[in-house]
């Protein structure tokens, strides 16, 4: 139950998976919300939540992706070969995403001209990378990290919009074993 079998996924990689989509669904909120307040205090509260949840998301998808390499990979559902080859490219892009957004995030801060130090969750100093301190630099992965946030949104509607077609147009277990850990015996095809 807790690990992956040939037929679906185990109950480490469904919690890490719902624990990832939601926060990255709340920092999509978050981020949107902070950069249009007026209120200077509950912006800067804002960005400080934001970055730290994006040091925790970091952390999760660096367990999430050892999780993957290490444990077998639930095969395929049958489909046509574009089909499984869009879902490979989807996911993999989503995966490079999860780390890219949250190390570009760590880079705007690293380079900001205002040098604001990271208390993630008000706990932990989080130092910065050591990249030289410039306005251009800030520009550079201001936009990196504001595009990289666009595509994954992009990204998530298509893999949001594929499970729903696999559960309620195919009528397979797609969705299904991302949702009821595997038991390790079979699941029936539909």
């Amino acid at each position: 139950m807790m690990r992956n079998s040939s037929d679906g996924y185990g109950l480490v990689a469904i919690v890490l998976h719902w624990t990832i989509a939601l926060l990255f669904l709340a920092q999509i909120a978050l981020g949107l919300a902070m950069v249009r307040i007026g209120d200077q205090r509950l912006a800067f509260e804002l960005i400080q939540w934001h970055k730290s949840f994006g040091f925790l998301i970091l952390g999760l998808v660096l367990v999430r992706t050892g999780w993957r390499l290490a444990e077998a990979v639930p095969r395929p559902l049958p489909g046509p070969a574009w089909e499984q080859g869009a879902a490979i490219l989807v996911h993999l892009l989503l995966y490079a995403l999860m780390i890219v957004l949250p190390l570009t995030g760590w880079a705007l801060v690293s380079v900001s001209v205002l040098e604001i130090p990271t208390f993630a969750f008000y706990l932990v100093l989080v130092p910065h990378l050591p990249l030289g301190v410039s306005e251009q630099a800030e520009e550079f992965w201001t936009a990196a990290h504001v595009y990289a946030g666009y595509l994954v949104m992009v990204l998530i509607a298509v893999h949001v919009a594929a499970a729903l077609r696999h559960h309620f147009i195919l009528r397979d277990h797609a969705l299904r074993r991302m949702v009821r850990p595997a038991d390790h015996g079979t699941i029936k095809a539909e």
